[in-house]
């Protein structure tokens, strides 16, 4: 590592935004939830899923409450084609469930996207190109105007094909790919000429995904990158913004929250933060984050256990056990002082009470966790993890100078 890092970093610089609102905001309800796991999270696998571990985990997903599901990209190869055509042929989603599919905005993509799509009830379409100034000038070289036209026109065609076969009903949405290293004027121009393009309105809303494709900065600033589209978007009725936060800095949670607080409507994301480099946002630990405040997630982790064993087997990765709310050892307490309060607390804690317990901020019952592992025995434990186990397992209650004795 280099002594002087600025002499090859540079800091992100900060975004200026008069009297920013999100910081005095909360979160009162949840998002609108877009699961990418069988897209963004599958293609980061080493070995992608087969046709079976993609049914088991899009399944999954509808039976947890996901009512937007990114399920393939059909344009990539014959087996997410196939996904997508086995899904609308045999019937597979639910009346409530909308699919949705990725494309590269380029003319040829689009049209084999749709062929995936055709029979389909509802549909989002989600089209993306690159915006940041290294992706214009190193990457593809092309001019802003030329990336701006390269949208457009991209988007008049799925108006097109939308148009040409309405029997589906079709939503469209739209990434400024590398959103968060775009110049925010730029990302603003684009966004408004493809909202103007498709004619956006309020009873036919545009999807405008603003992702942080790699998280480049602290989160306070990806939240003030969404305040300021969320005050300066034209036609900003007609919008649903949404977030795609992966995780490169280690803090797509808090961008995520932040976002939210900053007034974005939508989160993409995968189950336990699965996905691309350190992965997506976790959708599982955003939702019971919410749960924790009292505000209702809208999805059901009633049984994580099995959520998790279905993901270890349809990804073939495992769950770290720290991995919070669902790895093995997160409501587990090893450590005398914890031991002693988490005892006191449950001997404490009233039934119908609003759930009060030292070290743990949520209670491992509503989630389908026992009790049985809250707290286990080391050599660092002491003697309240003992009483404990004495009095859970065999009900054995001794006073507390008889504790010290043993």
């Amino acid at each position: 590592m280099l002594k002087q890092p600025a002499t090859k970093y540079t800091a992100f610089p900060p975004v200026k935004i008069d009297q920013r609102q999100w910081p005095s905001r909360s979160i009162t309800s949840a998002p609108v939830w877009m699961s990418t796991d069988l897209r963004d999270g599958n293609q980061a696998l080493f070995e992608p899923m087969n046709a079976e571990r993609k049914m088991r985990m899009f399944k999954t997903l509808c039976e947890v409450g996901f009512k937007e599901i990114e399920v393939a990209f059909p344009s990539a190869s014959q087996t997410d084609f196939d996904f997508v055509r086995k899904l609308i042929e045999d019937r597979h989603i639910p009346d409530d469930v909308t699919i949705e599919v990725l494309a590269p905005a380029r003319e040829a993509l689009i049209r084999r996207t749709f062929e995936s799509l055709r029979g389909a009830r509802r549909a989002i379409v989600h089209i993306y190109n690159a915006t940041s100034k290294p992706f214009r000038e190193i990457v593809f070289g092309m001019s802003k105007a030329e990336v701006v036209a390269m949208a457009v026109a991209a988007v008049k065609l799925v108006k097109q094909l939308s148009e040409e076969n309405p029997a589906t009903e079709w939503v469209l949405e739209y990434s400024p790919e590398n959103f968060t290293a775009t110049e925010l004027d730029f990302a603003l121009e684009v966004c408004n000429a493809v909202t103007e393009a498709w004619d956006a309105r309020p009873d036919r809303k545009i999807i405008l995904n603003l992702p942080t494709t790699v998280e480049i900065a602290t989160p306070n600033v990806y939240a003030d990158q969404i305040e300021w589209m969320h005050r300066n978007l034209a036609r900003r009725d007609s919008i649903l913004i949404s977030l795609h936060p992966h995780n490169d800095r280690g803090t797509a949670v808090a961008a995520a929250e932040l976002g939210l607080m900053a007034g974005a409507d939508r989160v993409e994301g995968c189950l336990f933060g699965n996905g691309e480099r350190t992965g997506n946002v976790d959708l599982v630990t955003l939702a019971l984050n919410l749960y924790t405040q009292g505000v209702s997630p809208n999805l059901d982790f009633s049984d994580i256990n099995a959520v998790a064993r279905n993901f270890e087997y349809c990804t073939q990765m495992p769950i770290h056990p720290r991995h919070p709310y669902v790895g093995d050892l997160v409501f587990t307490a090893f450590s005398g002082t914890h031991q002693d309060a988490i005892k006191k607390g449950f001997s404490a804690q009233e039934a119908d009470a609003q759930w009060n317990l030292p070290y743990l901020p949520i209670d491992p019952a509503d989630l389908g966790r026992s009790y049985d592992s809250v707290i286990r025995i080391n050599s660092q434990s002491g003697k309240g993890g003992v009483a404990y186990l004495l009095e859970t397992e065999y009900g054995v209650v001794m006073p507390r100078r008889l504790q010290v004795e043993f």
